[in-house]
């Protein structure tokens, strides 16, 4: 058997985990990353000028999504799924559905949990294939602090993670280029009677492991960068190129399916007896664009959306 062996670094797209406390600016932070497209689990894009998939009602429609994200090279130059912890909510209502029980916990010795890891693998995975279609990944999660209490030494500190389970936020860490944790640096400065007292702060990410954090880098970045797109965008570089190369590759495919959602939208809309400035009124309300914008017009993933959710839109121009 013939060993290929290699040498040098390998160009590929970024796997980027962003966590913090609410509301210091994860998600605008996010939108700053090559041509991103959010997964927004939690509506917290509404206010932000993005482009963005709508919801998905279920575990096995998010699965599904991040696949056809995968099959269609060029679509994003980043994938954002936003947030890590409602998507693991909406795991475990997947997972006591399934099989029947009232919570996580009553499945009993921890198998519940062992579900939870399982299964959460497999959006990983599916995340994987998005990378090797040359688009980046970046994934958002709320941050919780944990009392820590070292055995050999005396009080505690307290400790910033992912607020996520001890099942998902390892696969989290683990898979990740980038764990960047974000937070307040505040500034303590001492008076002239000699007390202390916080004066002003700013926003930094820690890119670094430490103590009080989880954070990590491959990339030989300070241990703590103003929080911006900035101090990491070089990382980015040869991402971009694969994303351009990946784009140019399967233009033609990715054209193919947008003409073959259409002609699936059209054909729907012969079976449902719906005209065509019927469907173009209502996307008019819900996606912002002109009426007399023609459906030849509109983009790709608006287009495989109202295929997908054809029958809530019947029932609206209905009634």
């Amino acid at each position: 058997m013939a060993l290929n062996i290699s040498s040098g670094k390998i160009s590929r797209a970024v796997k980027t985990v962003i966590y913090g406390p609410e509301g210091i600016g994860k998600s605008t932070l996010a939108s700053q990353f090559p041509n991103p497209l959010f997964l927004d689990m939690e509506g917290g894009t509404a206010q932000m000028d993005v482009r963005r998939i709508e919801k998905p009602k279920t575990w096995t429609e998010l699965i599904g999504i991040v696949n056809e994200v995968a099959k269609t090279p060029g679509i994003c130059g980043t994938l954002v799924l936003d947030t890590a912890d409602w998507t693991e909510g909406m795991l475990i209502n997947h997972i006591c559905k399934t099989y029947n029980q009232k919570s996580i916990e009553s499945f009993g010795y921890g198998k519940g949990y062992t579900y939870l890891g399982e299964e959460w693998q497999k959006l990983m995975d599916a995340f994987t294939r998005v990378i090797e279609a040359g688009m980046n990944v970046t994934v958002i999660a709320h941050a919780k602090q944990r009392k820590i209490e070292l055995p050999d030494q005396s009080g505690s500190f307290d400790h910033w993670e992912m607020k996520l389970s001890r099942q998902v936020a390892p696969l989290l860490k683990e898979w990740s280029d980038l764990l960047l944790f974000l937070n307040y640096k505040t500034y303590v400065v001492t008076t002239d009677t000699n007390t202390r007292k916080a004066q002003g702060g700013k926003r930094v990410m820690y890119t670094s492991h430490n103590p009080v954090w989880d954070a990590k880098n491959r990339h030989g970045l300070p241990e703590e960068v103003e929080m911006s797109f900035k101090p990491i965008a070089h990382i980015f570089e040869n991402g971009d190129a694969l994303v351009v190369q990946s784009s140019r590759a399967g233009f033609a495919a990715a054209e193919r399916q947008t003409t073959s959602a259409l002609e699936r939208l059209k054909e729907l809309m012969a079976e449902a007896g719906i005209e065509d400035y019927q469907v173009r009124e209502v996307l008019c309300v819900k996606q912002g664009f002109p009426a007399e914008k023609p459906l030849e017009e509109y983009p790709e993933t608006v287009i495989n959306n109202t295929v997908r959710y054809f029958d809530r839109l019947v029932k609206q121009i209905r009634g």
